[in-house]
């Protein structure tokens, strides 16, 4: 496995994998990779001759007061994961590599509509972010596929759309939540949890579970049960930032006559932002 950190590098090592006739699959992460990431990564080599996996934490896609700064660096340790998980390049550019104008010159990918409501309109600016450096990263390595994982529900439906609308050659491939044994879906951000905070995190997917079961019972009440969600995570001792239940292709609140729904929820527990979801079909 190889690491570079240059553009220049980048195009030249994969020009001499196109030339032998690889398929290229790219996995587009921020680093302090856990098992959810290094599970993409195995999707990526099932599906591609070569796996490249960029390590980028991107400053445009953190808003004012978020923990861009504290987020972890841990490049070494994240080596020696994707090594073992048979992956073939890591991309690891600096900020000046990626933005070398700097970010108030930069060019901004907008994906209307799935960007609003629910993280989109928690976080201002977000998925802009989220956008604009996943479309630079399929023009660097230009990759024939590219997994993503399905906790971050509302990405992954952002990213599907800036590539149907831009009409860019690459296959989008979606990869189960991965979860600890308690159910808590594994994300780099549960580090910043405290030991008590720990304990507590599962209510959120225990929640879900809850409601998914009332919806599949036939209840169709479905603001009520939002609220009901809402009133259960605050009395666990989370602060509820939403819950909602929408239709899973628009992400658009869902009606009675929706067959294929999802739940959506974010809350904060302590400091931390912990985001969920759970897909089902009536």
């Amino acid at each position: 496995m190889r690491t570079v950190h240059s553009l220049k590098e980048l195009r030249t090592i994969l020009r001499g994998y196109r030339r032998q006739g690889k398929t290229i699959g790219l996995v587009p992460t921020m680093g302090n990779l856990h098992e959810g990431h290094i599970s993409l990564v195995r999707k990526a080599a099932e599906a591609a001759d070569v796996v490249v996996t960029s390590i980028f934490v991107n400053p445009m896609q953190f808003g004012a007061g978020e923990d861009l700064d504290k987020y972890p660096r841990t490049l070494v340790e994240d080596q020696e994961q994707l090594e073992a998980a048979g992956n073939t390049l890591v991309f690891a550019p600096g900020v000046d590599e990626v933005y070398p104008e700097g970010l108030a010159q930069q060019t901004q990918v907008v994906v209307p509509e799935v960007s609003d409501g629910h993280c989109g309109a928690s976080r201002p600016g977000h998925f802009e972010g989220v956008a604009t450096v996943v479309t630079m990263l399929f023009n660097m390595v230009q990759p024939d596929l590219a997994v993503f994982g399905e906790k971050d529900f509302q990405q992954l439906a952002v990213i599907r759309k800036l590539v149907r609308d831009l009409m860019l050659p690459v296959e989008v491939i979606g990869a189960p939540t991965v979860r600890e044994d308690d159910g808590l879906a594994k994300s780099s951000r549960n580090g910043y949890l405290s030991a008590d905070e720990r304990r507590l995190a599962p209510v959120v997917y225990q929640t879900l579970q809850a409601t998914a079961r009332q919806v599949t019972d036939g209840r169709s009440d479905f603001e009520t049960l939002e609220a009901e969600a809402r009133d259960q995570l605050s009395a666990a001792g989370l602060r509820p930032d939403y819950f909602n239940i929408v239709n899973s292709q628009t992400l658009k609140p869902a009606t009675p006559d929706d067959t294929e729904i999802t739940l959506l929820v974010a809350a904060f527990l302590g400091t931390t932002r912990l985001i969920d979801n759970l897909s089902l079909t009536r």
